[in-house]
């Protein structure tokens, strides 16, 4: 063979194996754009969270691009690939949508997608005056507006929009709406889908208590809620077992006949009791929507449990509230719905201080698996060990494990759940 006719074979090779990884690499990205809210919820391998950046007292310190990547990358390195957000009345879901569209610029593998949530007030929320709960705030309008143009203009990472957030349930005496509102504004951007002004893919749905979802107290079950059941692509629906450990306590007291057991088992089985009680609020929800005749996906919107309390869940509380319990929960329920395929927007990501501002200890502060000293929490120490956060920081602080990785002092600040009713609500 001529060195010319070897030089020629050389250069066909090299261009048919270029041409065929640039086949594969069309492929991978035809393939990326194509994913849909079906195809990520309920995935075990498409972890999810509900995520706010927010590091300040108040919601005016809008978290930076900057800052928003930082938390992308940490998230990523976890496992997470969906989060969810709460309103787009702010800058902070917008910032997002653009952090996560250059990571994705800059590194093609880098993959974050988005439940992006519109919140719905009643007329005369947080005005002072009194709410209307039968009529809606003027407002909602341009809050789904700016949902539909965010869906629009980042179409690859906003796959679902939640129309309101515990809008419906009727403790949210501030702002609850009644349920033809939220079936209003999904009928709305169902249509949306239809007439191709939104991506025909996009999941619909609102988020919200168990309760408002059928799950509870009859009276919720309406024509009106029947109707939003029909109308919404899948159902996400909220369970705090923490929070009932004051509200609806007879699941979290010590039973009679456990009274013998050690403090670390009487620990562990009410850990299992609160895991047995967000299944059946879930449970709860399957049987009122198979009872009429649907039959939808039903995904986790909120659940989680806080890590501090000095009120109804500290030491003069339920006694609920600390790192350990937090950190057995987010494993039993990642457990559970990972087994069942149910995907778990776990609340939530980071600590925010904004939420009960004036009181820092007050457990609204402390739900994140990550707190302001940038420090794992002990639900995800074993990540710390395992180096997913080598190289990470967040606001120039290593991803290190709280109690500096001492379980013996983390155990000392466990309490052991009340033995008696009126104990939880000294």
């Amino acid at each position: 063979m001529s060195l010319k006719i070897a030089l020629l074979l050389t250069i066909l090779i090299a261009a048919i194996g270029c041409a065929t990884k640039l086949k594969k690499e069309e492929n991978h990205v035809t393939k990326e754009k194509h994913i849909t809210a079906a195809d990520i919820l309920g995935n075990p391998e498409y972890l999810a969270i509900s995520y706010g950046g927010y590091r300040q007292t108040s919601r005016d310190v809008q978290p930076t691009i900057p800052e928003l990547k930082e938390d992308m990358k940490i998230l990523s390195a976890m496992g997470v690939k969906i989060l969810r957000t709460y309103n787009v009345q702010l800058q902070h879901a917008p910032n997002l949508l653009k952090a996560i569209s250059e990571l994705k610029e800059e590194d093609s593998s880098f993959k974050m997608y988005v439940m992006l949530g519109a919140w719905i007030d009643c007329q005369n929320a947080w005005t002072g005056m009194e709410p209307n709960h039968d009529i809606e705030s003027e407002q909602n309008a341009g809050e789904i507006d700016r949902a539909v143009a965010l869906a629009n203009k980042y179409p690859d990472i906003v796959k679902i929009i939640a129309v309101g957030n515990e809008a419906m349930v009727r403790w949210a005496t501030s702002y609850f709406v009644q349920p033809n509102v939220i079936l209003k504004w999904v009928n709305h951007l169902q249509e949306l889908k239809k007439s191709d002004k939104l991506p025909k893919d996009l999941w619909i749905t609102s988020s919200d208590d168990f309760s408002s979802w059928g799950g509870g107290d009859s009276s919720y079950h309406t024509p009106d809620l029947e109707n939003l059941i029909k109308a919404v692509d899948y159902i996400s629906m909220h369970t705090y077992p923490m929070h009932n450990s004051h509200y609806n306590p007879w699941f979290w007291i010590v039973p009679e006949n456990e009274y013998e057991l050690s403090d670390s088992e009487k620990i562990e089985s009410a850990m299992l009791r609160a895991k047995e009680f967000a299944v059946k609020q879930h449970d709860s929800i399957s049987n009122y929507i198979k009872s009429l005749g649907v039959n939808k996906p039903i995904h986790i919107g909120e659940t989680g449990w806080a890590t501090v309390s000095n009120g109804h869940y500290g030491v003069n509380g339920s006694q609920a509230a600390d790192e350990y319990k937090a950190g057995r929960y987010y494993q039993l329920l990642r457990e559970w719905t990972k087994k069942e395929k149910i995907s778990c927007f776990y609340f939530e990501a980071f600590d925010e201080q904004w939420k009960d501002a004036q009181n820092a200890n007050g457990s609204e502060n402390h739900f994140g698996l990550i707190n302001l000293k940038g420090e794992a929490k002990y639900a995800l120490w074993d990540l710390v060990d395992k180096g997913v956060f080598n190289g990470l920081t967040r606001d120039g602080q290593e991803i290190k494990k709280t109690y500096n990785g001492d379980k013996d002092a983390l155990i000392k600040e466990v309490l052991v759940p009340p033995t008696e009713y009126g104990m939880v609500h000294n």
